[in-house]
């Protein structure tokens, strides 16, 4: 899976909002206990801040198949619209035609590595 863009974005343009349901952190930790049981080998859990999460799981969009990438050419940022918090993605460079759209995960450090495949040669090797 990835995402790819369709025309040239600009460097510092939106490309997408991650959308999915918005839940707190603790309902989180339990969904993502549920995922692994059920067997989904994915899960796109995005922490917006300390007590809320949006799950794309199941309910999202294409933002959910953005890759993480070691050297991204886009960042997640988080903006308050109407009072609510949400997560846009913005490109960092300009992004040609056909170029994959990623950007860092920057996952908590934890014991258990999650190989990075991203294939830069800034690789840190790790997603965590």
């Amino acid at each position: 899976w990835g995402l790819y863009a369709m025309e040239t974005i600009p460097a510092g343009e939106m490309v997408i909002e991650y959308v999915g349901e918005v839940i707190r952190q603790a309902v989180a930790d339990r969904r993502e206990k549920l995922y692994e049981r059920m067997g989904i080998g994915s899960s796109y859990l995005f922490r917006v801040d300390d007590d809320l999460v949006v799950d794309a799981t199941k309910k999202g969009n294409l933002g959910r198949l953005i890759n993480h990438c070691c050297s991204p050419n886009c960042t997640a940022k988080i903006i308050t619209i109407n009072g609510e918090k949400k997560i846009v993605i913005y490109a960092k460079v300009t992004i040609e035609l056909g170029d994959e759209v990623t950007y860092d995960y920057h996952f908590p450090k934890e014991e258990v590595k999650i190989p990075c495949l991203c294939g830069s040669v800034k690789c840190k090797g790790t997603l965590n």
